[in-house]
């Protein structure tokens, strides 16, 4: 074997890794020079990044406001019903259907309105609706001691909650009434439904009667 073939052998294999070094430090490397790019493609776009300057405009921004009026594609919200609880001029009396699009049935719904209840509703109405959260008796304690100016949430079993109608809870839910805040924000649509649907639940669970009981287990009851 000629002595010059192994130095040969070596310097091939040495040259052959050039490649993946410079591939690895172009990777890594965190400047903001940019690097020499022999097929562009669309890596290099003529754009303005957020935040900047743009001369064509009168007020110098790049980034340009919403037009007032516009709406974003598949985000109408026609259906008065399922986005605004009403049905022509009144509240609307059922939950819509359409509310069962993310769930499938309504036992599904009744367990995820009970999810969404606890999260946000039990600090002030309690768990079983009763109106007497921890923020509840706090806030009463602190009233009776002359600390603080309380409006005590509504329990949800007086014959004023379990008279309106649903699409009065939804829209309560959404936009708040008197001191309580709007949830609109936090809670997805189908959520608030879910919710209304589980404060029926627990009206029901309040005031049930004997009728509500399956014939087979009503000689087990109490």
């Amino acid at each position: 074997m000629p002595r010059w073939l192994i130095p040969a052998f070596l310097l091939v294999v040495m040259l052959t890794s050039i490649p993946a070094a410079l591939i690895y430090r172009a990777r890594a490397d965190t400047q903001r020079t940019p690097r020499i790019n022999l097929i562009p493609d669309m890596d290099y776009q003529p754009k303005y990044l957020p935040q900047t300057k743009n001369a064509l405009f009168a007020d110098g921004r790049a980034m340009r406001p919403q037009t007032p009026g516009t709406v974003a594609r598949g985000q109408l919200q026609e259906d008065d019903h399922l986005y605004r609880g009403r049905t022509g001029d009144d509240w609307a009396t059922a939950i819509p259907e359409t509310a069962l699009s993310g769930v499938g049935t309504w036992e599904a719904l009744v367990a995820r309105g009970q999810d969404r209840y606890e999260i946000y509703c039990t600090p002030c109405h309690g768990q079983s609706g009763n109106g007497q959260g921890m923020i509840a008796q706090r806030g009463t304690l602190l009233m009776d001691r002359g600390l603080a100016i309380w409006t005590p949430p509504s329990s949800l079993h007086t014959d004023l909650v379990r008279g309106r109608a649903a699409g009065h809870l939804f829209n309560t839910i959404t936009n708040g009434i008197r001191n309580m805040p709007a949830y609109g924000s936090q809670l997805k649509v189908a959520d608030r439904w879910a919710v209304v649907a589980y404060i029926r639940a627990l009206q029901r669970s309040q005031r049930a009667e004997l009728e509500d009981v399956p014939e087979d287990v009503r000689g087990t009851l109490r």
